[in-house]
């Protein structure tokens, strides 16, 4: 599959798919809405088909790469699920200890895009480490919808754990400076908010990619710095964003925080027709820069 444009695409369809991919309305009314568009030279299977993953089309960094050694990782977790599996990318050649970036996955797993994610940040000389919150039931299956289920079905509390548990293991591996970031994109946008909040002086960079804020009773507790990436059209999302902003200004955290125009949710996944290159490129840019400025240089 090519990408279409995604101009073609109405924008009722993409808030629909964000209301299917988020567990807020199943597959069959989704596919019943998409059937009730009238999209010029649009079939049904082309929309949705443009609408959810293509991974093949993901891949920016071959797994081959000889820049990177990317193997798994097992990690403890005993407040979470017992034990967490992650997919750790580093660079080859490594000299000297450099800075970690914690990689946090969508709500469906740790998905090859993910993967793809974690091995450009490698590329760029950090030590990169995408845990599997699915990793419990056997991990990611392949399959988007199946992961989706899978993930909904844990426990939330207990997925937040194994997100802690793996920052604190990843930042103190022995070839890791004392400095970790996080990225993460969507859940895993939640997650860095997440971890911003629950861990600060574990976490000395989050970058959150389209992700609602921690819960109102740990937002205080964000010390930052954090580079906060939204798009246009994200009215789920974007709604949490004043009152979390308040607060930050009003603790006097180190932030920074762009709306990218005309964009999805989900702008960098380059999987769909989502994606948006121009605004992935230029946030991607922003967050190599940020982690590079707080991780490498501060």
């Amino acid at each position: 599959m090519s990408h279409i444009d995604p101009k073609q695409i109405p924008q009722q369809a993409f808030d629909w798919y964000d209301e299917y991919a988020h567990g807020d309305m199943d597959r069959r009314t989704f596919m019943s809405r998409l059937a009730s568009l009238s999209v010029a030279g649009l079939s049904i299977g082309t929309l949705s088909g443009a609408l959810t993953p293509n991974y093949a089309l993901a891949e920016q960094v071959s797994f081959n790469d000889e820049a990177i050694t990317a193997s798994y990782q097992k990690f403890p977790s005993p407040d979470g699920y017992g034990e967490g599996q992650g997919y750790l990318v580093l660079p080859s050649n490594i000299s000297k200890a450099v800075p970690a970036v914690l990689v946090v996955h969508e709500n469906r797993g740790l998905n090859p895009y993910i993967k793809d994610v974690a091995r450009r940040l490698a590329k760029q000389g950090f030590i990169a480490f995408a845990p599997d919150a699915l990793f419990p039931l056997g991990g990611y299956p392949g399959n988007d919808e199946k992961g989706k289920e899978m993930q909904r079905s844990m426990d939330r509390q207990k997925i937040e754990n194994d997100f802690i548990a793996a920052a604190n293991f990843i930042k103190q591996h022995e070839k890791t400076t004392d400095k970790l970031g996080v990225v993460g994109f969507c859940f895993g946008g939640y997650i860095s908010n997440f971890l911003a909040a629950k861990i600060p002086d574990v976490i000395n960079a989050a970058v959150p990619f389209y992700g609602t804020p921690a819960a109102e009773n740990l937002v205080s507790q964000v010390k930052g710095p954090l580079l906060l990436n939204f798009a246009e059209n994200d009215s789920r999302v974007n709604a949490s964003w004043p009152a979390y902003e308040s607060t930050l200004k009003a603790n006097g955290v180190d932030y920074e925080a762009h709306i990218y125009p005309g964009t999805q949710h989900g702008f960098h996944n380059d999987s769909t027709s989502r994606y948006d290159p121009k605004a992935a490129e230029l946030a991607w840019s922003r967050t190599v820069a940020f982690f590079k400025a707080n991780l490498l240089n501060s």
